[in-house]
């Protein structure tokens, strides 16, 4: 093998394409005929460059470390405009490696996947309990029914753009420190589409879409709550140029309900019970998602007491079983009695020996939703 083209750029022969590019761009730039014009190193910068071509392409880098010589079908690295070896016909190569700019080459398409969509739907806490379906209008992009998507009027078609011939970019070349350099971009007429209509549809404008109201069905799961996403699929927006159509996202907002309070899957409420209820035990009818039951109230029962209601809560939304609902118990002491009501409470307290109780005190003050919490705890 004559030339050792790892030492040449001054890498390992492990290095990787980063290395090799990094190694080309710092010698090019030193080495360049228009910065030294040496004849010497003019003939260093063909090593290079003709290192660099062999390096860089994974197929004459494999061919050359099997002990084979690439550059022999193509002249040799002395070939190519400017001396600048064959890889480089156009400088985009080079121009690549010297500022790691690199474009898109052929045309744009005109058809793309359409965006995602998100509306919000309001439910009733039995409906997100046990599960419903509801109809829902939406607002959207769908495919133009006059032109198919196509984005021409009718009979007509679109044509290759006349300026980059189809290709979506147009080339330009400029004087610059290498020499001529060739550079792309987009073509300014078609936009990088390589075609033109020259009669959009008189529907859509020539986009492919038009906005359309529509009612979709949207199966509501069981155990949803605030904030749950519901995704439909191919449910969204149609693309541009009739392009596959996003996802329609369906987020879950929970109504307030009159009674229940949910946290989590359980369901809380409180009853206010007057004292002699509390002291004697009663039964309170309470409407739940399941019916008319029955609260027991027991002989006893202390304000800020909590009484469960076993799978009476919402419905799991992963796994089965339902969660419970906590009935809370709030005791009202009467703040006007008459006087035969007084009298009776006077000769109640005699009986009971409380007439002039010493009460029991405790460490700070617990409020109601203290002693929720402690009793969640198990304090």
């Amino acid at each position: 093998m004559a030339t050792d083209y790892y030492a040449v750029l001054g890498v390992r022969r492990d290095a990787s394409q980063d290395e090799i590019k990094k190694a080309f761009r710092r010698l090019a730039r030193e080495l360049h005929p228009d910065v030294n014009p040496d004849p010497k190193t003019q003939e260093r910068f063909k090593e290079i460059n003709a290192a660099y071509e062999v390096l860089s392409d994974p197929q004459k880098k494999q061919v050359y470390d099997l002990g084979g010589d690439p550059l022999s079908a193509s002249g040799g690295a002395g070939g190519g405009a400017g001396g600048f070896g064959a890889g480089f016909g156009n400088f985009s190569d080079i121009m690549d490696a010297f500022f790691g700019t690199a474009s898109q080459r052929g045309p744009r398409s005109r058809t793309r996947r359409g965006q995602d969509a998100m509306i919000r739907l309001d439910v009733e806490l039995n409906e997100a309990a046990f599960g419903t379906t509801k109809d829902i209008q939406v607002d959207t992009a769908v495919v133009c029914t006059t032109c198919s998507g196509e984005g021409a009027a009718p009979g007509t078609s679109a044509q290759t753009c006349d300026m980059c011939r189809g290709r979506g970019e147009v080339s330009q070349v400029t004087r610059s420190f290498l020499g001529q350099v060739m550079t792309s971009r987009p073509c300014p007429q078609c936009q990088g589409f390589g075609t033109v209509v020259p009669t959009p549809c008189p529907e859509c404008a020539g986009d492919g879409r038009i906005r359309s109201r529509r009612t979709l069905t949207v199966k509501i799961p069981a155990g949803v709550d605030n904030g749950t996403r519901i995704q439909l699929a191919g449910e969204g927006e149609v693309g541009p140029g009739g392009g596959p159509a996003g996802d329609l996202y369906v987020e879950i907002h929970e109504l307030p309900h009159p009674v229940f309070q949910r946290r989590g899957d359980d369901l809380h409420c409180t009853v206010t019970i007057p004292m002699t209820a509390a002291a004697l035990g009663t039964k309170v009818p309470l409407d739940t998602l399941d019916g008319l039951e029955e609260v027991d109230i027991r002989p006893g029962t202390q304000s800020g007491q909590s009484i469960p209601l076993h799978q009476r809560g919402v419905t799991h939304l992963r796994g089965g079983g339902r969660g419970d609902l906590i009935v809370h118990v709030e005791v009202q002491t009467p703040n006007k009695l008459d006087p035969e009501q007084e009298e009776l409470l006077r000769r109640l307290a005699k009986l009971r020996g409380e007439e002039r109780p010493m009460g029991e005190f405790k460490p700070g003050q617990q409020g109601l939703f203290s002693r929720l919490k402690d009793a969640f705890n198990g304090r």
